[in-house]
């Protein structure tokens, strides 16, 4: 992965770049930089990067260009870029982007398929454009100041130009402490920096107005319906996009080849593609990595081996092996001590031994099934919702029967999640003699006043699409995106997500709801679809519960609690983000056994993350 920066300021440009590109060490040894009056681009990268290694200079066009980028479809792209055939193979993704901008201009993202952040500087214009993918598998962060304008991959980077301030942004503060399932898909923890949208670009005037255009280019409610057709066919199409989204994501993996393997449907049939792909290439198969923990001598518990067993299924049918690795108490404490103002802090526990694993072994290309669930595999939230208010109440009531559920139940469930989306759940609570009241989160209750965040609104999920597209706006996907972006880039490791192709997101968008609900099943096209692909025990699994991997997460997470007490404690003063957590509260959470009896995981997650207690 390469690492990108950018400044656009009337005073001194090469001392701040130096700077930035110092900032990004996280990201390589190497570097690159090129600067004109008023303009400097830089990139950061490890020796022999799969990415962009230099700033791209076209002086015949003016044209100045760093990227983070990695294209799809370049035959087409190529085609209608007037490449010829002998140089088609050969010509890297930044010079395919920068002849994209020069034919396009600003309209070239709609040509662009892959993922990819970048900056391009025109001299004649002297306008700066700045375009992220439709997904936001590329990070990219900015500022805008009165002294200038400065873009990078990471937060530290932007923070790292001297006019650009470190002040907390006490709104995403408060949210954070208070509701992690809401997340922005501009803010940051700092008042300053923001996040251009995924799907959006970004122009900038380099002249004495300075004006910044931000506008939206891919709009995922506007995705082509699909014609009419059997199983067979939506089928048959969804696993060629499929089939080709994997192995366009092997294009410049060095081998090894990483894959996280769940046992689910997701990760399990990118495990199989990549790896009948590869053996068509002469190559190994991918590395497979697991969140489930180590095994020694004895066999798995009764309750535990159905995990494995699922897991043992794809790596036997595709002569794969794979990587357990368990979560040690001292993993749970380093991540839970850094910074977590910064993206790469929040990477969910059990990936951060993955990454160790993966980079161990020489992976650095690692693909993903993160983001099915709001795509072709997702579960038909919304669906019944859509079933009740266009009066279909017979296909509900046929539909709830065959999950095992009265029809009386399900209309109320719908009735309630149409009132509030949360309220089933704490009716659910209720009936099971749950407190719903009790205070969860660790917010000081004066800043909480203050900062006001508020009860947060999450949107009435009617109707199978709609649903989608909020989940893929609402800036969930980017933001653990951007997380294993970071946490990756640490240890030269580059993240790949094959169900995030904009091809198949927005075949999946334009499919009918009926290929997401089907009797009992839900992600029905995915299991038909991959029927010949998986195992049956994966591919018709009616539910996947986690306890080999839950449950040693929760032991490590109370273990480290009273660890990190002690370091709380031996502090002779108090951390200097206190005010904003209500410190004898969390005080009294940092005991095992008390998580135990009630492991609410994220309020003590995030209060430890956004406090400098180490």
């Amino acid at each position: 992965m390469t690492a990108i920066c950018g400044i656009l300021s009337r005073g001194d440009v090469a001392a701040p770049l130096a700077a930035m590109l110092e900032a990004l060490d996280a990201y390589g040894t190497q570097s690159g930089a090129w600067t004109e009056e008023g303009i400097g681009l830089g990139v950061r990268h490890r020796p022999n990067p799969v990415g962009e290694t230099a700033v791209r200079f076209d002086g015949e066009a003016g044209l100045a260009l760093v990227a983070d980028v990695r294209l799809d479809d370049r035959e087409t792209l190529c085609a209608a870029l007037g490449v010829p055939h002998p140089d088609r193979a050969d010509i890297a993704d930044g010079a395919l982007l920068l002849r994209a901008y020069r034919r396009w201009g600003e309209e070239c993202p709609h040509h662009l398929l892959g993922d990819y952040a970048f900056a391009v500087w025109n001299t004649r214009t002297r306008t700066l454009f700045c375009a992220r993918d439709h997904i936001g598998a590329r990070p990219f962060y900015y500022a805008r100041t009165p002294e200038g304008f400065v873009c990078a991959s990471a937060v530290e980077a932007v923070l790292a130009a001297p006019f650009v301030s470190d002040a907390l942004d006490e709104t995403t503060v408060a949210t954070f402490l208070t509701r992690i399932s809401l997340t922005t898909p501009t803010h940051t923890f700092f008042r300053a920096v923001r996040k251009l949208p995924p799907g959006h670009t970004l122009t900038v005037d380099g002249g004495a107005r300075g004006e910044v255009r931000l506008q939206r280019y891919w709009h995922p409610e506007r995705a082509p319906r699909a014609r009419p057709a059997s199983d067979d066919a939506y089928a048959e199409e969804f696993l060629n996009l499929y089939a080709h989204a994997v192995s366009a994501r092997l294009r410049g993996a060095a081998d090894p080849v990483g894959v996280h393997l769940s046992g689910g449907l997701d990760s399990s049939s990118i495990a199989v593609l990549a790896a009948r792909a590869l053996r068509r290439q002469g190559r190994p198969a991918p590395l497979a990595f697991s969140w489930l923990p180590a095994l020694g001598a004895a066999p798995p518990s009764p309750a535990h081996a159905p995990e494995y067993a699922l897991i043992d299924a794809v790596c036997e049918r595709e002569r794969m092996s794979v990587c357990h690795r368990s979560l040690g108490v001292d993993d749970v404490v380093a991540v839970l001590a850094r910074d977590g103002s910064f993206p790469g802090v929040h990477v969910h526990l059990n990936e951060e031994v993955v990454q160790r694993a993966a980079a161990e072994r020489g992976v650095r290309v690692l693909l993903s099934g993160w983001g099915g669930d709001e795509g072709i595999s997702f579960n038909g939230r919304g669906y019944d919702a859509h079933l009740l208010l266009s009066g279909r109440w017979r296909t509900l009531a046929a539909a709830s029967r065959a999950r095992g559920k009265s029809p009386v139940e399900s209309w109320a469930r719908v009735v309630l999640s149409l009132i509030h989306p949360r309220l089933p759940r704490t009716v659910g609570r209720l009936r099971r003699g749950e407190g719903v009241l009790r205070r969860r989160w660790l917010i000081d209750p004066a800043f909480a006043r203050r900062a006001n965040p508020g009860p947060g609104r999450l949107p009435r999920f009617v109707g199978v699409r709609r649903t989608r597209v909020w989940l893929l706006q609402h800036g969930g996907l980017s933001a653990r995106m951007e997380g294993w972006a970071a946490g990756g880039a640490r240890r030269g490791l580059e993240y790949r997500y094959p169900l995030l192709d904009r091809r198949v997101l927005e075949f999946a968008l334009g499919l009918p709801a009926e290929q997401f609900r089907r009797g009992q099943w839900t992600r029905w096209l995915m299991r038909y679809a991959l029927r010949s692909v998986l195992p049956p025990e994966i591919c018709w699994n009616p539910r996947k519960n986690d306890p080999a991997r839950l449950e040693p997460l929760l032991d490590a997470f109370a273990a480290a609690l009273p660890v990190v007490r002690r370091m709380l404690d031996a502090r002779a003063k108090p951390p200097s983000r206190a005010r904003y957590v209500d410190l004898p509260s969390l005080r009294e959470r940092l005991d095992a056994d008390r998580f135990r009896a009630n492991p609410r995981f994220a309020p003590l997650a995030n209060a430890l993350q956004f406090l400098d207690f180490s």
